[in-house]
């Protein structure tokens, strides 16, 4: 879930002493002469750090958006991607027009990042995981911008729903080399190996090794009787407690915080059947052993946390989610979509021209144009095989930013 930005921090994130609408990055640190994100002010901060390294060279946490960014270091490596994306924006675009004020080049790279983020989100991610069908049913085709609809994000949504990837984390972070092989210089790490750890970002390969891992690694698969791998449940370290935490405790604890009725509610709430009892669970539920399990402890569905009954129902079609949370997640984008006056595309946020250039761009074409990976799937999202199923960056269509018309 993003945070509201105030614009006191964003500030702290920009360089404004830059003439062409920059983002801060690291001064002391590059990958390969590429820019990472800026260390944060709280110094020092609570980072972990490398044991082997002397008692003066810290390397601290890093500073987004969100205050999350260091969490593990594959999400650092997606922040670091993006602040990478708008300053080589942020330059084509002073580049192309060489009159814009810094505060437009800025406004106007991030106006783009915003939209690429809706497209990448929208069109590529999202139908993999409720499937076509909820897809089609709870989001449909774009009509325009609804000043009607509320596009704030659900209490539901944010606390359990959109936690189903919780149980697609894999224990393992792989860093591979340009072959997408093992690296003996950079062998696998365990999960809470990474927690808070920007130093392995920076000491250990920088962004491409670990990029390419998740490229050519599936998510972990979501079986109903192993929802989240012990590095979560055992080993999850989070800055402000001192021991290790479990996960779906806390994915549990947080709904009955937030007061989230349960889980056959939900399902009423979505216009599915309510489930009475033992036999009804097995309905959706295909692993028997799973549902005696859970009548074991909640006695009746409608006792169910609704996070653990969501994350247990089979799969829809060409899904990674069960129907209650493919129609929350539905909802929920739909809601974030026709709600927003400034999505990508309502009339007059971009011209035609523009939209057209935009749609082309893709989340490989980011990782072209910011890494030093020159092979990637067309589609990030969709497992394949290295090479058969890898292109290279020549082949990955992008936008252009000057063409005649497209002047953005």
């Amino acid at each position: 879930m993003t945070r509201y930005l105030t614009h006191a921090t964003e500030n702290k994130l920009r360089n404004l002493t830059s003439k062409e609408g920059l983002l801060r990055v690291n001064v002391k640190y590059y990958d390969n002469h590429r820019e990472y994100l800026p260390f944060t002010d709280r110094i020092p901060s609570p980072c972990a750090q490398d044991s082997n390294s002397s008692e003066g060279e810290r390397i601290e946490c890093f500073m987004a958006g969100d205050s999350r960014s260091s969490e593990v270091t594959s999400l650092a490596a997606m922040h670091t991607l993006w602040l990478r994306e708008h300053n080589r924006l942020a330059r084509a675009l002073k580049n192309i027009n060489g009159h814009w004020s810094a505060e437009t080049v800025y406004q106007e790279a991030r106006k783009i990042v915003g939209a690429l983020h809706q497209i990448i989100t929208l069109r590529d991610y999202i139908p993999k995981i409720i499937g076509p069908d909820a897809f089609n049913l709870y989001i449909g085709l774009y009509t325009g911008y609804d000043p009607t609809m509320n596009p704030t994000v659900s209490n539901i949504f944010s606390t359990a729903a959109f936690r189903f990837g919780h149980a697609t984390i894999q224990p393992i972070v792989r860093r591979l080399n340009a072959q997408y092989l093992d690296d003996p210089e950079l062998p696998n790490l365990y999960l809470h190996e990474v927690f808070f750890s920007p130093w392995r970002l920076i000491k250990e390969g920088g962004l491409d090794p670990l990029l390419r891992g998740l490229l050519a690694h599936s998510a972990k698969l979501q079986v109903q009787d192993q929802l989240l791998n012990e590095e979560l449940t055992e080993k999850l370290f989070v800055l402000s407690n001192n021991g290790s935490l479990d996960l779906a405790s806390l994915n549990l604890q947080r709904g009955r915080d937030h007061g989230l009725p349960g889980y056959n509610d939900w399902r009423e709430f979505c216009g599915l059947p309510k489930l009475e009892t033992h036999t009804d669970l097995n309905t959706i539920i295909s692993n028997h052993n799973v549902t005696a399990k859970i009548m074991e402890l909640y006695h009746n569905p409608s006792n169910i946390d609704v996070w653990l009954g969501g994350l247990v129902e089979d799969f829809l079609p060409g899904a990674r989610t069960g129907p209650l949370f493919a129609c929350i997640i539905g909802k929920q984008m739909k809601a974030l979509r026709d709600g927003d006056r400034f999505w990508w595309e309502n009339d007059n946020v971009f011209t035609e021209a523009q939209k057209h250039e935009l749609k082309k761009h893709s989340l490989s074409r980011v990782i072209c144009d910011n890494t030093g990976i020159s092979e990637v799937p067309a589609d990030a999202f969709q497992l394949g095989k290295f090479p058969q199923h890898f292109k290279h960056c020549d082949n990955i269509p992008g936008m252009n930013l000057e063409g005649k018309v497209v002047i953005f």
